[in-house]
């Protein structure tokens, strides 16, 4: 049995002083019929069925076992709940004689001497219960304050609430029963609504489980067993689910952390003097950083499995890393000679300033040296390039200013060679070939007193118009030598005299036809005799 007062230590009244407690507890009562159900002065952490109050277990100690307590100490307190129990049966006769006091908080219940605490569940199941002095439809409380739940057909005590009235103690057990009730329903509620792992609510299952089972409460305790095993029943098979679900994902996982490991094997067993070390360094970060996302966001792996995949992740990414170390280091002592040859190439194309524009030719070889001789580094190959245009420059604006000079000077021969082509214009009116020739010669001649003009391309462009008249005359003379050729005229001759010769032969071979009267030997000879007739006619005769 549990008693439930919070100041169980308070000193017991002496013998003569019965009387009042027992005034005190019948005006206690009296206050009872008025004050509201809210301001029960029952503790909300009062201690469930089975256990001591912790005030009742200080006094307890202090005062040592209920059964080594003066006998008249617990006569007293017998004296006291008799009074007490008269009172209340009094009070609950005449209702409506007792004046409805002010309401005044209730003072508590002496306590009655502390048991020793007894665990949960060995509170003894009877089918045949002592006098009740309160029955409700799953618990009841005896006239001692021992509440009992109805489990089947038998009764178990589950606590005792002895300072209060029935309707408080089964209150007090309903609510400890209403929590739990509360419980079960949030993990239905969660398990319906999704989101929450099957194996967790099947913890909080076993968990609930184990308060509900012999529970100090007072309610359908059978129903929340029922539940419980439905719910365990429903999440053992989502488990098994979440369970198949995980094994896919971890297998998923693997695979894909086993991809990541191949590719980075493929790329340490590249040949280093292949490799294009900026491209592939930030393929491998790439790769380490998938590597990291995936072991943050994706299933755990079981630890041989991960611990295999990482070291041959780690393997190939420090032989990569030892490869490109390696290469950095032969680059560094390129560099260094390439550095050494093309300072050495810089100073010798400075020292080329004073020829000017003579040392163009020497410069132009210097630079083929320049391309031959390697990558110095960035840095290193900016620098020094630019020290090197920078002398080549000083040359090529040498003959830029030679160059500037020379137009300067060539205008006046360049209108000199204009009004020349304006002479030439004379020579296409020529009818004289001969005379046309005479006249361009002695023009060619003066074009050529001259000299050369500056800027070539104004210089092409002079050429080309004087060259168009030159070819005009020869293309007059070819002409003429072909029309005036003895030899020509000879050959033609004869010719025209062997188609005269083969016209008049055709003619009479036409007449001939003619008298036979055959249509495809006319056809024919007349055939013959117009394509003589046609080169006769073509060659002048």
């Amino acid at each position: 049995m549990t008693s439930v007062p919070e100041e169980s230590a308070t000193t017991e009244p002496a013998p003569e002083e019965s009387s009042a407690v027992a005034d005190d507890a019948v005006a206690a009562e009296a206050a009872d019929q008025s004050v509201p159900d809210d301001t029960e002065a029952v503790p909300a952490d009062a201690p469930e069925a089975g256990e001591t109050a912790p005030a009742a277990e200080d006094a307890a100690e202090q005062d040592g076992p209920a059964s080594e307590a003066p006998e008249s100490d617990a006569s007293e307190s017998a004296d006291a709940s008799e009074s007490a129990d008269a009172s209340d049966k009094d009070a609950a006769a005449e209702p409506e004689s007792v004046p409805a006091p002010a309401p005044i908080p209730r003072p508590l219940p002496r306590p009655v001497a502390p048991l020793p605490r007894a665990p949960r569940p060995s509170a003894p199941a009877t089918s045949a219960p002592a006098e009740t002095a309160s029955t409700g439809e799953w618990g009841r409380v005896d006239d001692d304050g021992t509440v009992s739940v109805r489990e089947g057909d038998e009764w178990r005590v589950v606590g005792q609430y002895p300072d209060g009235t029935p309707v408080e103690a089964l209150a007090y057990f309903e609510r400890k029963f209403a929590d739990l009730a509360s419980e079960v329903a949030l993990i239905e509620a969660r398990h319906r609504g999704g989101g929450a792992s099957a194996a967790d609510l099947r913890s909080t299952v076993k968990t609930v489980r184990e308060r509900v089972t012999g529970a100090a409460a007072v309610g359908d305790i059978a129903s929340l067993e029922g539940r419980l095993d439905a719910l365990d029943e429903a999440l053992s098979e989502a488990s098994a689910e979440e369970a198949a679900a995980h094994r896919e994902a971890v297998d998923a996982a693997i695979a894909e952390r086993t991809a990541l490991v191949e590719q980075i094997e493929e790329i340490a067993g590249r040949d280093p003097k292949s490799i294009q070390w900026k491209q592939t360094s930030a393929e491998v970060t790439a790769l380490f950083e998938r590597w990291q996302a995936h072991q943050a966001t994706g299933p755990r792996l079981p630890k041989n499995i991960g611990q295999q995949l990482w070291k041959r992740f780690r393997d190939a990414r420090a032989i990569f890393d030892k490869h490109r170390r390696e290469f950095y280091a032969g680059l560094d002592e390129t560099h260094k000679s390439a550095r050494d040859a093309k300072a050495a190439l810089v100073e010798r194309a400075e020292a080329l300033a004073s020829k000017g524009e003579d040392g163009i030719a020497t410069y132009r070889s210097l630079l083929d040296q320049w391309k031959s001789a390697g990558r110095a580094g960035k840095k290193a190959d900016d620098a020094l390039w630019a020290r090197f245009k920078a002398a080549g420059d000083a040359l090529y604006s040498a003959r830029a200013d030679r160059e500037h000079a020379d137009a300067e000077a060539s205008k006046e021969k360049i209108e000199a060679k204009k009004a020349l082509l304006q002479e030439a214009a004379a020579v296409a009116k020529e009818k004289d070939t001969a005379k046309a020739r005479a006249i361009l010669t002695g023009i060619q001649r003066r074009w050529d007193d001259i000299g050369r003009v500056f800027p070539r391309e104004a210089e092409r462009a002079l050429d080309d118009d004087l060259r168009k008249v030159e070819q005009a005359v020869k293309a007059r003379e070819e002409s003429d030598w072909k029309s005036n050729n003895p030899e020509t005229k000879a050959r033609q001759n004869d010719m025209t005299q062997q188609l005269r010769d083969a016209i008049a032969k055709l003619e009479d071979e036409v007449a001939a036809a003619v008298k036979t009267k055959d249509k495809a030997k006319i056809a024919k000879a007349e055939e013959a005799l117009a394509a003589r007739k046609a080169w006769l006619s073509a060659l002048g005769g």
